[in-house]
């Protein structure tokens, strides 16, 4: 039964979109570094005063948008063992990855919203932080971490505003302890500023409509949205699917038990209901930090993914994102295994293993829903570069893209970042004009293709030449496991990292590099991984291999080995594709 009419709601989901949109958007105008600015690794979000989702900006990643919730709780939560008030003006930063947060650099900065005293919302800007003061320069790439405290600052539940007035000495120890402050301080501070917009519109929606309107539609909004979740899964048929993928770990470890960690789902369908269950992934690293946050990373990555494949917007058409698409699902996993650890053990590279979850849950969903997947994906990496300028530091972040897998009627998806990560690239040219980095290469790869009926996607290589003494640290994934195809399409192809130094020589990386010294005229080659590919590859239209030929991505000699497709003179030759086929 619905508590308003159906226009009403529709008029103030529009208005709620538009408040997290302009959220976003003035963020990433007032943001310093390129990560915010560029790649948009930013999350932007109003929740009810609960902490329940009301809507998110279309703008930001999942992995910052989708844990604002878990953000929100834990704030109310540690003020109230405090016995510390809210008020009006006041606004909290955030950043504890045992309360909410993905990981320590995602810091949320919340401004709780009052209606005549009473607490009626909050809005919540979250954005990944170039440093957070942790044991070496950047945020990211920081893969020896021994427990949560070597990752960082830690900011639980802290004021930095106070009834309107600035907390000075929070704003003190932020700059002194952390490099490059201008530019983390100044990002922070547009988080703010972004965050009370967002409040400043929420209250005069709410005076608008008045509060008791607003949240009827909020609560049919949720409501329409878990019934469409709930009716997508009634679809499928009853039943446990279950799938195992693998992550790299630590391939230069000589403890075995560091290496080649699985990650296993099993995706419990029970009626309109949902249970993922993760028993079986391996279990925590207590002292290397690639395990993975409960509340923050698994929950955003297992939700992502079944919303996307059940509600796929092409087929379906928007679906409100707010609270109502968590309900049907209950999250299963072990205490102390790497997707639900136990404090302090620690979490800062935890992007690539919670990708490389949802590429699991995928992979389970398969067997039910084939047409609704794709092949397995080419996880992504993070890289920090940094050094110093007469003794400043500048610190550089860069996600290097992944692939797709090949999909039902669609190859996959080239260089781009996957699930739950949809961050872009950084422009070379604002590279290039903002730390002494050149990137000598940026290209496809070639002749790296997984064949299927259609292909998996290519991954890139990046060439990054340093124009003086430097350092580097990597968190990586995809070295030794090849992405998984699907319905006779065959796996993709790994990842590489290469050092070259100023001389020539060259040495092989594994996934992950502790933070590494590098001489000017070095030079960091990333050959990103492939996705697997989907269906028979001796089914593959002829002209959709000519057109891969032609623009360069596989040789001939590839054409007709892998596809059974051969070519001459630029042409496909269909007597003899036939023959090679049959």
């Amino acid at each position: 039964m619905s508590r308003i009419d159906p226009v009403t709601s529709a008029v103030i989901q529009g208005a709620l979109d538009t408040i997290a949109l302009e959220m976003g958007h003035k963020l990433m105008r007032m943001s310093y570094s390129s990560i915010i600015r560029e790649s948009e690794d930013f999350g932007a979000a109003l929740t009810d005063a609960t902490g329940r989702q009301l809507c998110e900006c279309r703008l930001s990643t999942p992995l910052q948008s989708g844990p604002i919730p878990g953000y929100v709780r834990n704030i109310m939560a540690t003020l109230a063992a405090r016995g510390e008030t809210l008020r009006d003006g006041d606004v909290i930063m955030h950043n504890d990855p045992y309360g909410g947060a993905s990981h320590g650099p995602d810091v949320a900065f919340a401004v709780p919203v009052f209606l005549d005293s009473s607490l009626i919302g909050w809005s919540v800007t979250t954005a990944h932080h170039l440093d957070i003061g942790a044991l070496s320069p950047g945020s990211c790439g920081i893969v020896d971490a021994v427990d949560t405290y070597a990752e960082g600052l830690q900011f639980k539940a802290i004021k930095v505003y106070d009834r309107g007035e600035k907390v000075h000495p929070v704003w003190h120890i932020l700059r002194a302890n952390i490099r490059a402050p201008d530019l983390v301080v100044g990002d922070m501070e547009a988080q703010v500023k972004a965050a009370r917009i967002g409040a400043e519109r929420f209250l005069a929606l709410v005076k608008q409509h008045s509060l008791a309107t607003l949240m009827a539609a909020a609560e049919d909004l949720m409501d329409y949205s878990e019934r469409r979740l709930r009716d997508a899964i009634r679809a499928l048929p009853d039943g446990d699917y279950t799938a195992t993928t693998h992550i790299d770990g630590y391939l230069d470890d000589p403890d075995p038990s560091r290496r080649h960690l699985p990650i296993t789902a099993t995706v419990k369908v029970r009626g309109d209901s949902l249970i993922v269950d993760l028993t079986g992934t391996a279990p925590q690293l207590p002292d290397k930090p690639i395990n993975m946050p409960l509340v923050g990373t698994v929950d955003c990555a297992v939700w992502l993914t079944v919303r996307s494949i059940l509600l796929d917007s092409a087929v379906h058409g928007p679906v409100p994102q707010n609270e109502g698409l968590t309900r049907p699902i209950e999250i299963v996993a072990p205490l102390g295994c790497m997707a639900n650890p136990i404090f302090p053990a620690p979490v800062i590279a935890r992007f690539c293993p919670g990708n490389q979850l949802a590429d699991t849950v995928m992979k389970a969903l398969a067997q039910a829903v084939p047409e609704q997947v794709s092949a397995g994906i080419g996880n992504l990496r993070v890289v920090a570069l940094s050094g110093l300028n007469q003794g400043n530091h500048w610190v550089h972040m860069e996600i290097m893209e992944g692939s797709y897998g090949g999909r039902f009627g669609m190859d996959g998806m080239d260089a781009v970042d996957t699930l739950y990560a949809n961050t872009r690239n950084n422009p070379v040219e604002d590279i290039e004009s903002h730390v002494p980095l050149r990137v000598t290469r940026y290209e496809l790869r070639e002749d790296a293709m997984a064949p299927g009926k259609w292909r998996g996607g290519i991954g890139t290589i990046r060439e990054f030449s340093f124009l003086s003494d430097a350092g580097f640290s990597i968190e990586g994934d995809g070295h030794a496991f090849k992405p998984w195809g699907f319905v006779g399409g065959a796996e993709g192809h790994v990842a590489a990292l290469t050092l070259v130094d100023p001389n020539g020589r060259t040495r092989d990386l594994p996934s992950k590099v502790p933070y590494a010294k590098v001489k000017a005229g070095g030079r960091l080659i990333s050959t990103g991984p492939c996705g697997g590919g989907y269906g028979d590859p001796m089914q593959r239209d002829p002209q959709a291999v000519l057109s891969d030929v032609l623009d360069g991505l596989i040789p001939a000699s590839t054409a007709e080995r892998d596809f059974g497709v051969v070519i001459r003179s630029g042409q496909v030759d269909t007597t003899a594709t036939a023959q090679r086929r049959a």
